[in-house]
């Protein structure tokens, strides 16, 4: 009842967590969403601001000019906008180039506006910009010619004209505040993406984990329970008389010890592995030999109905490799071959030449594996998923560590199937010449 209790609430825990990826990211999108709307809103608020001051600004420059010029306004406006940064100010009468500079200096610090500008005046017998000069911020100035000519405008006669070329970057500077919290939330979403991926993947490990767990203690129930019974027939009183029954259940005692001592050092071997890493002892050796050792050595305890043979290149030379850690690859895959192949099955193994380099494999005409779980059979403790967990024997180790032995090595392995085709895992192992 207690295995039923948890096999209804694990769906709910998943759907669970789903939601609140789905939550989250729904979250994330509309904070992003909200706060580059208010900071476009900002800047729309703070240009139009900064274009009225130039506004006012130039104004009361015009009002200064024609009133020391004894003239009036052609317009209750003169300022003309003709692009974002760029102004025209019609008064209708010859500018003096140092009073209006004068005034544009004085009234721009009036309203505070601390910015570079470049200005111009019109000339209507050379019909041309002229008498310009370029105002920076920090009260230094340079010669117009450093600038590109301010551009005409057909409609007024005696007027001057205005660009900002920095006023962008004067808009910037005054939204620091924004950009400072901005990067702060920005830096708190990229912290919650991070931690909410931490977290989904420490609770898939932990899955895993658990049908590790599972699975192991499965895996030793089994033989401990035949060591058990073999040793309570062993302690019985009459055992010493029948010597061939004495015999069968000591083998099996050693048979299970060895078993379990197989299972034991191959979780230990991948505990060393992640935890001092892989130390190679590389010879010249004869990959053909090696493979046909292995699979001579596999079929004697292969069960009856799996075929194991092998197509080997005579051409292939002398490959450089850890001897130990192939033999393991090599006993590692076919493992797994003859564990998801079925009942009745061929398994080759397969060396040849290819582009300068040995390719080693290792064929089953097996059910193949789904697309879905290809890139995920070189997981630790991953194992394709087969109804009852503990239908295939085996931890979810091997391919971990043939995936590291041959990292370790500097080789490739990938792997091919097709679901009902079967399923073929490849080595490609590059040659040195000298080998």
């Amino acid at each position: 009842m207690r295995w039923f209790k948890h096999y209804e609430q694990y769906p709910m825990r998943h759907k669970q967590v789903r939601w609140v990826v789905l939550l989250g990211a729904i979250s994330i999108i509309g904070i992003i969403v909200i706060q580059i709307y208010f900071l476009l809103q900002a800047w729309d608020i703070r240009e139009k601001q900064f274009h009225q001051t130039v506004v006012i600004g130039l104004q009361k420059v015009a009002e200064r000019i024609c009133f020391f010029n004894q003239s009036t306004l052609p317009h209750e406006n003169p300022v003309k906008q003709i692009t974002s940064n760029y102004f025209v100010v019609d008064v209708n009468s010859v500018i003096d180039a140092n009073i209006l500079e004068y005034y544009l200096k004085t009234e721009f610090a009036k309203l505070n506006l601390h910015t570079d500008y470049e200005y111009a005046i019109y000339d209507c017998h050379t019909d041309k910009m002229v008498y310009g000069n370029y105002i920076s911020a920090d009260g230094s100035g340079k010669s117009a010619t450093l600038s590109s000519s301010l551009p005409k405008y057909d409609r007024y006669i005696y007027y001057f004209g205005i660009r900002f070329p920095a006023f962008r970057n004067t808009l910037a500077g005054d939204m620091v505040i924004w950009f400072f919290f901005s990067s702060i939330l920005l830096l708190s979403v990229i912290f919650f993406v991070y931690a909410l991926f931490v977290i989904l993947s420490q609770k898939r490990y932990s899955e895993m984990q658990k049908d590790f767990i599972n699975t192991m203690t499965h895996e030793f129930k089994t033989p401990l329970s035949s060591i058990n019974i073999s040793a309570d027939v062993i302690s019985q009183p009459g055992i010493a008389g029948d010597p061939d029954r004495l015999m069968t259940y000591a083998s099996v005692i050693k048979q299970e010890n060895n078993r379990l001592i197989q299972q034991v050092e191959k979780v230990l071997q991948v505990a060393k592995i992640e935890k001092q890493g892989i130390q190679l002892k590389k010879e010249p050796m004869d990959l053909n030999n090696l493979v046909e050792t292995v699979a001579e050595t596999f079929t004697a305890n292969t069960p009856d109905g799996i075929r194991i043979g092998t197509s080997l290149d005579p051409s292939l030379v002398r490959v450089d490799a850890d001897v130990l850690h192939l033999t393991n690859i090599l006993f590692n895959l076919l493992d797994n071959a003859v564990k998801y192949s079925g009942e009745r099955s061929h398994i080759t193994l397969i060396t040849t030449m290819e582009n300068k380099q040995a390719v080693m494999m290792v064929r089953d005409d097996g059910p193949g594996i789904s697309t879905r779980y290809q890139k995920q059979v070189f997981e630790k403790f991953f194992r394709v998923p087969s109804g009852n967990v503990h239908d295939v024997k085996g931890f979810g180790l091997g391919l971990y560590y043939v995936k590291n032995i041959c990292r370790a090595h500097g080789w490739k392995i990938r792997l091919h199937s097709e679901m009902g085709k079967g399923s073929t895992f490849r080595i490609d192992i590059p040659l040195k010449k000298n080998l």
